[in-house]
């Protein structure tokens, strides 16, 4: 397919999927219940942590896991007491347990307290061209503080050559305002055209057929190629093409 025609085939199915009717069966359902920055931030960094195995059981744990914060995350993560953690031990989806979702609020109040905020630390530390460096020390502010070394690996490190897949998800949740109320694009310090794709099974065996990604694992290098390709297609908007890829990978079996 030449680039044109590819470039006209991905933007139509962009247009098809990134719309309000993909909320109804994706993960972003769930910060969507929020109206407050933090919240929606909190909430949907949290969703995409788990975000991984059946979408179905995704949602409803995502969904679960804000009850227990009383449906109010940012106040539960800056006020919650020992007692409130303790609520959350049941807490289970897949590998991640209790015990990390404990870990992750204690560090989400650090990241509140004495960084400024979510946003604050991923855009202190962008590059010209990329958030993948923003997100390696993302991950070494969030357990800088006392914490179980089994949650480090609930946060992908982009410079260990992890694709880092939920946490570009996230990113993309909230930086690109596409007009249409799927992405939030709440972060305003930072620019769509440094997103990367969320590469997963899905995008990265579409993103093969169609020739825009040759290297066979999905690891950083094959990210590197594909934001390259998409780049090449959007400069300023690379990762709209997610919803193509991924649309065509789950809803039409391409």
């Amino acid at each position: 397919m030449e680039k044109k025609d590819l470039k006209d085939f991905l933007d139509t199915k962009v247009i098809q999927y990134n719309n309000p009717n993909f909320i109804e069966s994706d993960p972003i359902q769930v910060p969507h219940q929020f109206s407050q920055k933090e919240d929606i931030e909190i909430s949907g960094f949290l969703t995409a942590t788990i975000a991984w195995g059946n979408r179905k059981s995704i949602i409803n744990n995502a969904k679960r896991f804000m009850d227990l914060l009383d449906n109010a995350p940012f106040d539960f993560v800056l006020n919650h007491s020992e007692t409130d953690l303790e609520k959350l031990l049941p807490f289970v989806h897949r590998t991640f347990n209790g015990n990390d979702s404990i870990q992750f609020i204690k560090s989400l109040k650090h990241i509140y307290e004495n960084h400024g905020g979510l946003e604050v630390v991923f855009s202190k530390y962008q590059e010209s061209t990329s958030l993948q460096v923003s997100i390696s020390k993302f991950k070494s502010i969030f357990f800088e503080i006392e914490h179980l070394q089994r949650t480090q690996k609930h946060i992908s490190d982009p410079l260990k050559n992890s694709a880092a897949k939920r946490i570009n998800m996230f990113l993309r949740w909230m930086v690109r305002d596409d007009n249409t109320g799927v992405d939030f694009g709440v972060w305003k310090s930072l620019s769509p055209s440094l997103l990367s794709c969320p590469l997963d099974v899905h995008s990265g065996n579409v993103a093969r057929k169609l020739g825009l990604l040759k290297r066979k694992q999905n690891d950083a290098k094959a990210l590197l190629e594909l934001d390259t390709a998409l780049r090449e297609l959007d400069i300023n908007d690379p990762v709209k093409y997610d919803f193509a890829l991924f649309g065509l990978g789950v809803f039409e079996g391409f």
